[in-house]
Order: structure tokens, then sequence, then C-alpha cells
């Protein structure tokens, strides 16, 4: 089930085993349509096509479904299960126990689906399928970018903005977060900071149509930004807000959240100037005369530093960070310039990953609009609709 894909793309993931090690199954072949049957995986859209299968053949899931397309390419018949509507109409079908449902053979079999001729269905099924070849692409890049992020802040936190072959004749010295520059400082984090206040979760917090904005965990970004599209907030009171001053967001301001996704660190542009923190978070403002606020944002995710977080965090059903723990942990502190030399290189990187991103997220909307209005006609190719769309 977990080689399966969500969008009904071709899988070409398989586990190669022994006969003998085979205790159950549903035998399928190359080119059927394998849907998952049981709950929550059919609602997830759960469903692949089998190509390039060893031998032609193999075992799926008894809690997979292998059709085998006649009329219809498998292409056409993966497009039209990936529906959201489609897969909606099958969840309401499913019978059993609750958390254990599964979709009844005979409600699959006797489910109407409308084909175009079988040209249509290729071109149709083209067209989906380059955009989901350049949404694969994307995420190759992805993670190829992740990766390189995670290299790169590897080596500028322990031998500091120096070419990878000057790196060996960097002198380091050790410290509690690990080996750093010798040039550099390792203060307490509380040293670099004006404030440092978690906003305390027995406040209540009363709620308005238009007021001050209030940044949530969820609106942190991986790439170390806070998400500025409004109709995603909430809005507090502008008294309520008073009450509180410390939890008042600054330019250049460090957001923390301390559980749940915890350790996403956001920096706060110009828009949010005015901006409440609520519970689960973390306001660091820092010092300028000592740490530059782009460098902090990093140093905080740095290996070394979140290596020590995670080990003096309390070992809860849920980590949390504590206030005194942050501000007891040190720092790696450079001189200023290698500050501005490691936060540029490292916010080019966090530039790149974030515009393929969104990229992936343009490439997902424009994917689910051609499903819906392909696979429901609202929309045909001009070769099959005598030149109109």
């Amino acid at each position: 089930m977990a080689l399966l894909p969500q969008d009904g793309s071709v899988t070409t993931q398989w586990e190669l085993r022994k006969p003998e090690e085979v205790r159950s199954g549903v035998p399928f072949t190359d080119g059927d349509v394998l849907l998952a049957k049981i709950t929550p995986c059919l609602e997830n859209g759960k469903l692949g096509i089998a190509r390039g299968v060893p031998g032609g053949w193999g075992m799926t899931s008894t809690e997979v479904y292998p059709l085998r397309p006649v009329k219809v390419t498998a292409e056409f018949l993966a497009a039209f299960l990936t529906q959201p509507a489609i897969r909606h109409v099958l969840a309401s079908k499913m019978q059993g126990a609750t958390g254990r449902q599964r979709l009844p053979k005979e409600a699959l079999d006797s489910f109407p689906i409308s084909v175009p001729p079988l040209p249509e269905q290729r071109a149709i099924a083209e067209v989906l399928r380059t955009v989901q070849r350049a949404k694969e692409a994307t995420e190759k890049v992805i993670a190829a970018t992740r990766q390189l992020k995670t290299s790169l802040m590897k080596h500028l936190f322990t031998y500091g903005p120096v070419p990878l072959q000057r790196a060996a004749l960097m002198p380091l010295k050790d410290t509690s977060i690990g080996s750093i520059p010798g040039h550099w400082h390792c203060p307490k984090l509380d040293g670099l900071l004006a404030v440092l206040y978690r906003y305390p979760s027995y406040y209540n917090i009363e709620y308005v149509e238009a007021g001050i904005p209030e940044v949530r965990g969820e609106l942190l970004r991986e790439s170390g930004e806070i998400e500025t599209d409004m109709s995603l907030f909430r809005f507090i009171d502008p008294g309520t807000a008073k009450r509180f001053p410390k939890t008042t967001l600054d330019e250049g301001d460090l957001v923390m959240s301390v559980r749940g996704t915890m350790g996403k660190i956001g920096i706060v542009p110009p828009s949010l100037v005015g901006a409440n923190i609520t519970a689960n978070l973390i306001r660091l403002s820092p010092n300028r005369t000592k740490v530059l606020p782009a460098y902090l944002k990093f140093a905080l995710l740095s290996p070394c530093f979140v290596r020590r977080l995670n080990e003096l965090s309390p070992q809860t059903t849920i980590k949390t960070i504590q206030a005194p723990v942050l501000r007891s942990i040190p720092i790696s502190l450079p001189p200023r310039d290698e500050q501005e030399q490691i936060a540029n290189e490292l916010t080019a990187v966090g530039a790149k990953l974030a515009a393929e991103e969104q990229r992936r997220e343009a490439l997902d909307v424009l994917f689910k609009s051609l499903l819906h209005h392909l696979m429901t006609a609202k929309l045909r190719l001009p070769e099959f609709a005598g030149g109109r769309t």
C-alpha cells in the first residue's frame, strides 16, 4: 500500500519476494489500475498504474482492487478515479466498522463512468501526464535544493564562509555545540537578545473580523519566512493586544514554534510589524548591535544548535521548547561581515527553494483544474471539439 502513489500516476516501485514469503494477496498484471479500497487510503486517492512489473505480474495487498481496463485506457481510468468528487462518491458507498470501512466490489462494479473515444482518452491522459511529469521534476529539484541547503549549513556553521578547498585549513575549536572556527565566539543566546518571550497559554483571546493579525505556528513556512496572505490570519481585538506588549512583533524579530511544528522559525517582514503571536510561539527580538536577525535565524536552525536544543528539551509525549532552556544554549557568533555572508548565501538557497515550492503549488492547482474540466468535458481539447475549447 505504501508504494502506491496518490495521483493516479504510474508506479514502478516493487518489493521482490520469494514465493514462500507471500502468504496472502491479490494477483495483478502489468497495465492494471491498482485502487485502494480501505479507509482512509481510498479517500486520500491511493491508486496507480502498474507498469514495468518484473515478469509481467505480481501480488498486491488484499486491500487493493486491481482493475483491468476494457474499452478504456489505464491512464484515463486512473485519472477518472483520481477526481476528488468521484472519490467522495465512492467513499460514501463504503461499508464496515468505523476506521476499517471498505468499498464493496459490487459498488465499484456498478459505478458508471463516462468515456470519450479512445483517441480523446489518450490525448486527455497525455495532457494530464505532462503536468504530472513537470510536478515530478519540480519535486526532484526541491529535494536536491533541500539537500544542498542542509550540506551548506553544516559547512558554514563548522568552517564559516570559506571555499570547500580551504575548509581543511581553517583552525577550529570545540564548544558545547560542536566545532566552530577558532576566531568565532560562543555566547549564550540570552546575551544576544533584547526580548525572548513566550505567549502564555492561559491568556483569553478575543477575535474580531478586523484588528491585529495573529501569527500562528501553521503560518511559519519551511523556507524561514512567515505567511503574509491576510486571508489566512485571525485578528485580535486591539484593546486585548495592548495588554500584552511583549507579544507585539517588530521588523526583524524571529518567531519560533515550540510545539507541534516545533523548531520552525520565521523572520518578521515589514508587513507584519505590530502583529501578535499566539500560544506555542516564542518571540525573539535580536540585539541588532550584536547579531543580524537574518544570521540568527539560520544559526537557530543550524545542526549543532538544533541537536543541543533537542538534548535539553523535555522528553514528553509532545516535545516542548522551554524559554529558559532556549536562553541557556550557546550559539556560534562570527564577526559581523561573516554573519552577513552566511545569511546571504543561505537566503539565496532559501529563495530558490521557495520559488520551486511555489512552482509545485502552481502545478498542483493546474493539474486539479485540468483534471476536473477535462474529465467532465467542461473543457475539450481543440482537436476533438472542432477547434472550440
